[in-house]
């Protein structure tokens, strides 16, 4: 017996052993899980922020007349002047007096050589505090999410949902590739030494859009 017919033995006997009435397709699997949040938008929204906080990220909130102004206030204050952004970021957001690095196919080192990174997103789940990225062109590819050490990204209101489900429900198609952050890069070791960084950015700054 090959190894191919060794898997299809297994897996054929897998499928026997957990047959249910009715079939046992994707379709028909129970899903008794919370599909939709109880909050109102603007409920969640503050749900939201107060994660991203309690995750030791940093968190502002300006209108859309406000975005350029706040986007340029925020780079002053943390002292941030060369910044990489993906090419589809809209360039009114770009002020004038900072070194903007577009993403055309930069090497990881120019990347990493940057004070920080300016992005969009797709999406933000409230009850875990969780950003998701689809990394479209606005939101940039994933190196762009993972080498700089400073990342600020720009998220509406309107793309806030309470709950995982009400996510995938936004998506009309899986994502070729998806990045899920809670918060600035952090880990653990055995001994519970926390250490910032390691897979990601050791500080984020979100600036959510009242749109």
């Amino acid at each position: 017996m090959t190894p191919a017919d060794s898997r299809s033995l297994i897996l054929d006997r897998i499928s026997h052993a957990t047959q249910r009435p009715g079939g046992n397709t994707y379709e028909h699997l129970p899903r008794a899980y919370t599909h939709k949040g109880a909050l109102e938008p603007g409920d969640c929204v503050h749900l939201l922020i107060e994660r991203l906080r309690e995750y030791d990220a940093v968190v502002d909130t300006c209108t859309v007349a406000e975005l350029p102004a706040c986007i340029a206030k925020i780079l002053q204050a943390n002292s941030k002047h060369i910044l990489v952004v993906p090419p589809g970021l809209d360039p009114a957001w770009l002020a004038a007096g900072y070194d903007w690095k577009i993403d055309q196919d930069l090497s990881h080192a120019a990347i990493e050589a940057c004070d920080g990174v300016v992005t969009t997103a797709f999406a933000a789940i409230a009850d875990s505090g969780t950003i998701v990225l689809h990394h479209s062109a606005a939101e940039g590819r994933r190196a762009l999410s993972l080498l700089p050490d400073w990342h600020l990204c720009i998220l509406r209101a309107s793309q806030v949902v309470e709950t995982l489900p009400e996510y995938f429900a936004r998506c009309t198609q899986p994502p070729r590739l998806a990045t899920y952050i809670s918060g600035p890069s952090a880990t653990a070791d055995i001994e519970m030494t926390r250490i910032k960084g390691v897979h990601g950015p050791r500080f984020l700054h979100v600036l959510l859009v009242r749109d």
